[in-house]
């Protein structure tokens, strides 16, 4: 049997095809058993049933994707009728989830390509606000976004279908928009981050023709909802790549419209310091999600402006503002003007607040001082965050090792060992300023005291 057939062709998008089992290399038991139950049922129920989008492109380059997304045509409503542990939601795309535990499948039914009144697809200035018009599987692929994504496995035959192109894209490692690009970015900006994620997280090459509109239409990020650009944010630096999306952002011109204090501080001042301190910060982020701990976008959020946080501190402090209230004021206009952009919700916001004004508290030497933050609910967080400035200023290195030994000992050592305390200045150093001299405190003498144990550090980023 031929294992690559024709069935039928596509308008501007060349032959379908199917390539047979023989010729691919997904595999039912890399399935999740709840995706597989999911297309079975809808497969004997008389319904077409596909695997599809990043769950089939991940299978073929020989990764374990998390998420199984399937495809039908079978309406919401009618899956909803064939799974008693399915509930309905989406009001822009109708969506069906089907829970199995604490395992989701997410089953869409096909999209059409055009509305012939009877479907309900709603568009603002270009925009594809709402888009719940059904039609063929032909039709579904077209309308998603990049090619290998468009990939189909097909429950009754094992077969993987490609509508447009997606399996040489996969072997080139290409990432292509499916259609005109203008006119997908209009109706989704968010595609052009899409992009880019994508592109580093599978180290794939943007298609020029896919890169080009970036120039032109980044500024509709802008117009974007910062919830939906949080959502995306977190994606991009809290999924195993951040440290590569950083710089395919940057290498795209994009990062600028979706963090733009970050991009002009990284841009104005290309030699800082900041820099290794947000790359330090991904780095440990992404090998914190690869190993499955857990990782706070207020952590995140903390490195990401910190840089711009300085940078503004420093330039009220120039025009005359007292050092304290600068600090106060640079922390409110920074993580304000960011909210314009991404929507940080308050409880991450408070904790970026806490991560940065802990810091100047590690230079504090009094006992009590000590204690108190050892026991802060966000201790771990700050004390990571020191650890991070070590990259940017290394003249907090002796701070830090300070206290990652102050972590292991009981009150009574840890008492005794306040003299050696370093002294340092709260922030790192700023292009062109001196580096730090370390100050010595004074011997206390001994008190006594119980032998209780200091608070053990919670997880990081906790």
């Amino acid at each position: 049997m031929n294992p690559e057939r024709v069935i039928r062709d596509m308008p501007a998008h060349g032959a379908f095809r199917i390539i047979a089992r023989a010729a691919h290399t997904i595999s039912r038991k890399n399935i999740a058993p709840g995706a597989l139950r999911v297309l079975y049922r809808l497969h004997e129920a008389g319904y077409q049933a596909f695997l599809v989008g990043g769950a089939v492109r991940d299978l073929l380059l020989g990764g374990h994707p998390k998420d199984f997304d399937v495809a039908t045509d079978a309406t919401p409503e009618q899956v909803r009728a064939l799974f008693r542990n399915c509930r309905l939601i989406g009001r822009r795309f109708r969506l069906a989830h089907v829970v199995f535990g604490r395992e989701i499948v997410e089953v869409a039914t096909f999209r059409g390509g055009s509305d012939d009144g009877s479907g309900d697809r709603h568009l603002v200035d270009g925009r594809l606000v709402r888009d719940n018009v059904y039609g063929s599987i032909e039709e579904d692929a077209v309308r998603r976004d990049f090619t290998v994504n468009a990939l189909y496995y097909d429950i009754a035959d094992f077969s993987v279908r490609d509508a447009v192109g997606g399996m040489d894209d996969l072997q080139h490692r290409v990432l292509r928009l499916i259609g005109d690009p203008q006119q997908r970015y209009r109706e989704d900006p968010v595609r052009m981050l899409r992009a880019a994620r994508l592109a580093a997280k599978l180290d794939f090459t943007i298609a020029p023709e896919t890169a080009a509109p970036f120039a032109t239409l980044g500024p509709l990020l802008a117009e974007a909802p910062p919830a939906r650009l949080f959502d995306e944010s977190l994606k991009l630096f809290l999924g195993g790549h951040g440290l590569a999306s950083l710089r395919s952002l940057e290498r795209h011109d994009l990062l600028i419209h979706v963090f733009p204090a970050t991009a002009r501080a990284l841009r104005q001042h290309p030699d800082t310091p900041f820099r290794a301190l947000l790359e330090q910060s991904l780095a440990s982020t992404d090998a914190r999600v690869h190993e499955d701990k857990s990782v706070t976008p207020a952590f995140l959020f903390a490195a990401m402006l910190w840089g711009p946080m300085r940078l503004t501190e420093q330039s009220l402090i120039d025009g005359g503002s007292d050092p304290s209230a600068a600090w106060r004021h640079a922390v409110d206009r920074v993580l304000r003007e960011q909210a314009q952009r991404v929507a940080v919700p308050r409880r991450f916001a408070v904790m970026v607040e806490e991560i940065w004004s802990l810091q100047p508290r590690f230079a504090q030497n009094a006992k009590k001082s000590v204690f108190r933050l050892l026991e802060h609910p966000h201790f771990r967080a700050a004390y990571d965050f020191l650890m991070l400035r070590v990259a940017e200023s290394p003249g907090l290195a002796e701070l830090a090792a300070w206290w990652t030994q102050a972590q292991q000992l009981d009150r009574v050592m840890l008492t005794e060992s306040l003299a050696a305390l370093p002294v340092l200045p709260v922030a790192p150093t700023l292009p062109g300023e001196p580096p730090p001299q370390l100050k010595r405190l004074r011997r206390r003498r001994r008190k006594r005291g119980a032998g209780k144990t200091a608070a053990p550090p919670k997880g990081a980023g906790e």
